[in-house]
């Protein structure tokens, strides 16, 4: 029991660490913030952790990651972000605007000589 207490410490220790580490050594104050509320989540998985193992709520979440549905909604997932990435913004332009890109002699502005001052 009382190592189970202890290693339980230190993890909480070494990843109070890690996330100092990293809070220094991000340049600028711009992602501080949401680098502090994900590491904040993950902390606060650390201290509930001997209370999910106790509860049995940890075997709960486990299966719950490596089941079925999670794998096929994983699948959906990427096929989506492939889907996407395949995509041209031409996709999405009506083809008026598509075949009209300005090109034309209409449309152009010419510009022979510029004069500046006297």
């Amino acid at each position: 029991m009382l190592t189970q207490l202890y290693e339980w410490m230190m993890n909480i220790a070494a990843y109070l660490i890690i996330v100092a580490a990293v809070l220094q050594a991000i340049p600028g104050k711009e992602y501080k913030k949401y680098i502090q509320f994900f590491s904040g989540l993950v902390l606060v998985l650390f201290l509930f952790s001997p209370i999910l193992k106790l509860s049995g709520m940890m075997d709960t979440f486990t299966e719950l990651y490596h089941s079925k549905e999670y794998e096929m909604e994983k699948q959906e997932i990427q096929r989506k972000t492939e889907y996407f990435e395949d995509l041209d913004i031409m996709d999405f332009v009506p083809e008026q605007y598509q075949e009209n890109t300005g090109e034309e002699n209409g449309n152009r502005i010419e510009v022979e000589e510029i004069d500046i001052g006297e």
